[in-house]
């Protein structure tokens, strides 16, 4: 795998910054381009822009996700891919959340094979993984197989551009917050900038250790074990000078797989602290929240808190910001 974890990374860097040097993607300047009067009719601009995508695929931009409340924008863009599945597949016209086909730029050759390669790879991690918690747990080791089974996956391709010299208060790279899904597989450049939150209340850094991954634990992990294991709090301040490049890849589970409090995680008398939910319900959640705190600070969204908790909550969103 160490191998194909190098081809995707050498990729990286070299093609995975979208040919923002030369500030065009398709033919389109990215930087502070003015998309408000495009629409998810565009076939060319649903090529690019993640947020014009049914299925939230492809380019987001700077600044299109807030993760830490109260925060600015975070200082950061990416590409987003997923399972590939054909737009008449019955799981996509069951509207399962995030599901759909990928959108791949043309002018990036093997670009498609690469990262496909790299996502089965990372899939079949992600199930070993849940394995290895499962027996942790004192549980068999296929205890969350039907958690693994078709499971809401995500490689994002993150570029974090230098931090300004004068940010603004509370800007960085991406806010603090906890993963939404099961687990995360981090794979990050030599530049550094990911902190976690230790038990005493201070941010340690976790610099990139060579042919490793940072494995964070995410919320699912947190509502099934009562926080026994808990959701990682962490954020990225790039102060490295350079651009920064991750690939995150988030293994969500099965969208109706339900998740409540194990029992072999409470001690007598103690009483779940989450209620039950299944995947897809908190992820809907959390992404209505978090792309929601985007568009409420550049004053396009100032109505939406009281939908969040309304069924496609994300969707409303996108709906709200391109009609």
């Amino acid at each position: 795998m160490i191998g194909t974890v190098k081809q995707a990374f050498d990729a990286g860097p070299a093609t995975v910054s979208y040919r923002l040097q030369e500030d065009t993607y398709h033919g389109y300047a990215i930087p502070n381009r003015d998309i408000d009067n495009k629409t998810s009719t565009d076939e060319d601009w649903n090529s690019i822009f993640a947020s014009l995508s049914p299925y939230n695929r492809g380019y987001e931009p700077l600044g299109g996700q807030t993760l830490e409340d109260g925060a600015p924008p975070d200082l950061k863009e990416g590409f987003y891919i997923g399972e590939e599945i054909s737009v008449d597949h019955p799981r996509l016209r069951e509207g399962s959340f995030n599901l759909g086909p990928n959108h791949w730029p043309a002018d990036l050759p093997g670009f498609e094979t690469t990262m496909m390669t790299y996502y089965a790879e990372m899939l079949a991690l992600g199930e070993t993984l849940m394995q290895g918690i499962a027996l942790s747990l004192g549980l068999e080791g296929d205890y969350f197989a039907d958690f693994c089974r078709d499971p809401l996956t995500a490689l994002k391709l993150l570029h974090y551009p230098p931090q300004p010299a004068n940010p603004d208060p509370g800007e960085k790279g991406c806010g603090a917050h906890t993963d939404f899904g099961g687990i995360t597989m981090l794979m990050q450049d030599d530049n550094g900038g990911l902190q976690v939150l230790g038990n005493d209340g201070r941010w340690l850094h976790a610099p990139p250790v060579p042919d490793a991954y940072v494995v964070n634990l995410a919320d699912m992990i947190s509502r099934w074990t009562n926080d026994m294991y808990r959701s990682t709090l962490h954020r990225v301040i790039n102060v490295s000078g350079t651009e920064r490049y991750s690939l995150p890849f988030f293994f969500s589970g099965r969208p109706a797989h339900e998740v409540v409090a194990l029992d072999c995680c409470l001690a007598d008398g103690e009483t779940p602290k989450y209620p039950p939910t299944t995947v897809e319900k908190h992820m809907r959640d959390m992404y209505a929240r978090t792309y929601w705190r985007s568009e409420a600070i550049k004053g396009g969204c100032p109505d939406l808190p009281r939908e969040l908790a309304a069924p496609g909550g994300f969707d409303t969103i996108k709906a709200r910001r391109f009609r």
